[in-house]
């Protein structure tokens, strides 16, 4: 194949006048180029590296310590208190002068005392970071501690930080007392339970806070005080990397692309300006250019989630499966009619331009040569289960031309689909084709994905894009910032052509994409049509629905006075006691990102405020009373909500508690039924966290519909909501059609109606529009 031979550095064949070796010049200087870049890379690592290490201080401040000392030698001062000569007497070279011997020793002791003051900086930054109370002040009102307190951060923090600058003065997640999270895991289970299995539950906390939890909290502590974080490596590995199920769906999540707008029909050329704007991320990934995310815009939070995100993929195992991140790939792997293609997106030591991208994208496009045998649904062995997909891949893919195919794919900076289908929420239709939108991004058909890769880019026929990311290696947060990076640049910076096609010109002598090569035996292809079964099945009772509410938005919430996020919690408490006449135990997704390694904690929704507030209103309570029971539930949502993010959550706790007890092999039937216990109602909010990157006022039709996932359980639904400017929420909710008490519709339209009557009820004085399209920015036609 003609594919092949470019990718070869060298040919070589033995003739009788001996070895007749050619050297192919151009890929010799590829080579060379690649090289090149790759030590570029190592060096600025190395620099970045040493600027984070000696963080808040800076290289430069070194040498301002050494003149100092010097400077305060000359005058016969000595700063040290004998130190200096102390070293002097010990230094092991003798044939220096008496006078090069004392600026060396000098050095010696600048260098220590410039490292003490960085630990003492660090030590400093760490105890005021480890302060939380500030989060638990009322909005715009300050006391004089945490005023005394951002000043002191702002001073300690140093200047211009680096992506990691902070991680080594992040606390460390502390663990809680076990009796403070019996209490209030008790607490929040009051709502779910009748007297009699209340008194059941309280024994069993009882026994076990008086018996092994100590014994099983002591190990907690040691560990604590070993490792960085107590709870994300054991978090990762058994939550998400030592589960047998499938991942799509169960595990996998998706963002979508603009609301109203399309900023391209051609989707070789959609794929050619986000392909670079991915690159161009990583790359501000690789130089720590990234600004840390900081609260406030003074408290840091943990950026060590980033790593991972380009050149990583998930390897399936029997028993575990494992997260591999290489070093820096120069392609990416696209699929498109079941062929899997290797592109290049460095050519001589440089990042393709958008429209080399979109010309190498046409080319594949254009192939016409078919998949070989077995290969078009390989993709289906990432979405069935885990064992079977570990089994198959030490069979038919430990060796040989399947190996190689294999590693290609699972090293590759990402993996790009090119979709036949088309989706956009501009038809006769618009709900139907968001839901339509919204399966296809979570499972497509189930093998023209990769799921393991740590992200997959969807690029729809019409142009339209999207997002599915794998779970383990970080949370939502960290894909949506690439991908709102990307959407931004993309439409704002990189923009099109009046045809629509990419910016530029293009090297019409690039090498063309190489074809995968296969060899797929009947035997794997059984194994293929096993997985492709039990992912369709998963696939099919999976039912979506997602909507725009433009009725009104966080603008009209925030003049009642409330929490944005306590308000749709509270619609969601009611919306579900509607739907289902009861109950249940809610997931509410937060960070626990102020702590070094942090990844999430679990707010419980669902509380004693909460079902007091919605048995009232539904019980035809006074609207006076309602009010004053909503206001209480909202407050203790949002002090849940801080306590979660501040290391005072319980789940996590009772998660590693539980881990423990099985590494002791000691049974614990409290434990137990707390870890069984089912998340009906799994919730979580997609913040826009890089408002400066997109103009709502000139261009809020450039609108994210935000993304969504699976239910959690399989009587229960998944909902995720997305606050867009002052007058829009996006809503994604998922169910299953195997269960009949759930229907994702049903549910979406319980949402509607208690958004309305919570704001009918905080403000009655306020007009509220019954127009569907109230807060609706002008839609302008997808280009």
């Amino acid at each position: 194949m003609a594919e092949a031979h470019q990718a070869v550095a060298f040919q070589f064949t033995v003739t009788p006048e001996g070895i007749d070796l050619q050297l192919s010049h151009q890929a010799l200087s590829e080579i060379y180029l690649s090289g090149v870049r790759s030590w570029k890379k190592r060096i600025i690592r190395i620099k970045n590296n040493v600027i984070s290490g000696v963080y808040p201080a800076s290289p430069s401040s070194w040498l301002f310590v050494v003149i100092a000392i010097l400077a305060t030698m000359y005058t016969r001062s000595d700063p040290s208190m004998g130190l200096i000569a102390k070293i002097q007497e010990h230094l092991p070279v003798s044939q220096m002068s008496t006078q090069c011997q004392a600026v060396v020793s000098a050095v010696l002791f600048s260098t220590m005392l410039w490292l003490m003051l960085i630990f003492t900086m660090r030590l400093c930054l760490k105890q005021l970071l480890s302060y939380h109370r500030w989060m638990f002040e009322q909005h715009g009102k300050m006391s004089t501690t945490t005023k005394i307190w951002v000043a002191l951060v702002r001073i300690f923090s140093g200047r211009k930080p680096l992506l990691y600058s902070y991680q080594g003065s992040l606390p460390n997640l502390p663990v809680p007392a076990i009796k403070d999270t019996v209490k209030r895991y008790l607490e929040s289970v009051r709502p779910l339970m009748n007297d009699a299995e209340y008194k059941r539950m309280t024994n069993l906390a009882t026994e076990f806070e008086s018996s092994l939890g100590n014994r099983l909290q002591w190990y907690l502590k040691l560990k604590s005080l070993w490792a960085s974080n107590y709870v994300s490596d054991w978090w990762e590995e058994y939550v998400y990397l030592r589960g047998r199920g499938p991942i799509m769906v169960n595990s996998n999540y998706y963002g979508m692309d603009f609301l109203y707008v399309t900023p391209t029909p051609i989707q070789a050329a959609r794929a050619g300006n986000c392909i670079h704007a991915f690159f161009l991320y990583r790359r501000k990934l690789n130089k720590e250019e990234l600004k840390p995310w900081l609260l406030r815009s003074a408290v840091p939070c943990c950026s060590y989630q980033f790593e991972r995100t380009f050149d990583s993929c998930r390897i399936p195992g029997t028993l575990t499966d494992t997260v591999q991140h290489w070093q820096d790939s120069d392609y990416i792997v696209v699929y498109h009619r079941g062929r899997y293609f290797r592109l290049r997106v460095y050519q001589a030591g440089r990042l393709l331009s958008p429209r080399e991208i979109e010309f190498q994208i046409q080319r594949i496009l254009d192939d016409t040569t078919p998949p070989s045998q077995g290969e078009a649904k390989l993709g289906a062995l990432t979405a069935g289960d885990r064992i079977s997909w570990a089994k198959a891949r030490a069979k038919f893919f430990s060796s040989g031309v399947n190996k190689r195919s294999l590693d290609c794919i699972e090293r590759a900076a990402f993996f790009v689909t090119l979709d036949d289908e088309e989706h956009s929420m501009m038809g006769e239709d618009s709900a139907e084709c968001l839901d339509r939108y919204a399966k296809s991004l979570l499972h497509g058909k189930c093998y023209d994905r990769w799921f393991d890769k740590s992200f997959s880019v969807v690029y729809y026929k019409n142009g339209k894009s999207g997002i599915n990311a794998e779970h383990s290696w970080a949370d939502a947060p960290v894909v949506a910032h690439v991908w709102e990076y990307t959407l931004a640049v993309d439409s704002f910076q990189l923009g099109y052509n009046e045809e629509g096609h990419c910016k530029g010109e293009v090297d019409s002598s690039l090498p063309r994409p190489q074809k995968l090569s296969w060899e797929i035996t009947p035997e794997c292809e059984e194994q293929i049509s096993q997985s492709l079964a039990v992912a369709q099945a998963l696939a099919d009772d999976v039912d979506f629905h997602v909507f725009s509410f433009r009725d009104f938005g966080k603008g009209k919430i925030k003049k009642c006075r409330v929490s944005p996020d306590g308000f749709i919690q509270m619609a969601l408490q009611l919306a579900y006691y509607r739907n289902r006449g009861t109950f249940c135990l809610t997931y509410e997704a937060s960070m626990t990102r102020l702590f070094r390694e942090g990844r999430t904690e679990t707010v419980r929704s669902c509380t004693n405020e909460s079902s007091a507030f919605v048995q009232a209103l539904e019980g035809g309570e006074p609207a006076d009373v309602c009010r004053r029971l909503f206001r209480a539930a909202s407050e203790k949502h949002q002090h849940l909500y801080r306590m979660a993010m501040t290391g005072g959550g319980i789940d996590r706790h009772l998660f590693c508690l539980y881990v423990v007890s099985k590494y002791l092999g000691v049974d614990s039937p409290f434990l137990n039924e707390v870890l069984s216990e089912p998340w009906r109602l799994s919730t979580s909010q997609t913040p826009v966290q890089q408002v400066e990157l997109f103009d709502m006022v000139n261009h809020s039709e450039y609108i994210s519909c935000g993304g969504g996932f699976g239910p959690v359980a399989d009587d229960g639904y998944g909902v995720s909501y997305m606050f867009l400017g002052e007058n829009i929420i996006n809503l994604h909710i998922s169910c299953k059609h195997s269960c009949p008490e759930t229907d994702a519709h049903k549910f979406g339209g319980q949402i509607r109606k208690a958004l309305h009557d919570l704001l009918k009820l905080l403000s009655p004085n306020l007009k509220e529009s019954n127009k569907t399209d109230e807060g609706r920015p002008e839609v302008k036609k997808d280009k």
